[in-house]
């Protein structure tokens, strides 16, 4: 079953690119006492998602700190290092977007929400959806029906809730 609106975020292990290279950090350190933005995509370098999603985070990241919202955390199925060069080629790193890799799947799994398009070569990949966590508890969750577009999980559409 799907996380819903007041379900607390099971701690997670993802990754990012450290000084040293991969390392671990625990989703429960980036979002206890805090409000954060959380979104999660199908994958880096994808069309959607380079083209629409994580632009509308760079566009309204300050608009969110206005707003009292410390962090904004973006997750893919996938390694610390295409991560770290995603997040380089958009700006989102410059933007401040922590930009995680959920390698294994096993976050994206644990809210239930993994898909499968063999078609598009996808397999284990994460919905597209955003949220706003207060604590660890899921505040506001926006989930696409299709990973194809981007609209109610946008930075925009999700801005609007806080």
């Amino acid at each position: 079953m799907a996380i819903q609106e007041g379900d607390r975020l099971p701690d997670a292990e993802l990754l990012r690119m450290g000084d040293s290279g991969p390392e671990a950090v625990s989703l429960t350190s980036l979002v206890s006492g805090k409000t954060v933005a959380l979104f999660a995509l199908p994958g880096a370098y994808t069309g959607v998602c380079t083209t629409a999603h994580v632009p509308s985070f760079i566009r309204t990241k300050d608009q969110f700190a206005d707003k009292g919202v410390s962090e904004v955390i973006c997750i893919a199925v996938n390694d610390p290092f295409v991560m770290k060069a995603w997040g380089a080629d958009t700006g989102a790193t410059e933007a401040g977007i922590h930009m995680l890799g959920d390698a294994d799947g096993a976050f994206t799994r644990a809210v239930g929400m993994g898909f499968d398009a063999p078609p598009a070569g996808f397999h284990g990949r994460s919905r597209r959806y955003a949220m706003i966590v207060e604590d660890g508890v899921v505040k506001t969750l926006h989930a696409e029906e299709s990973p194809g577009v981007c609209e109610t999980s946008g930075g925009e559409a999700l801005l609007a809730t806080v």
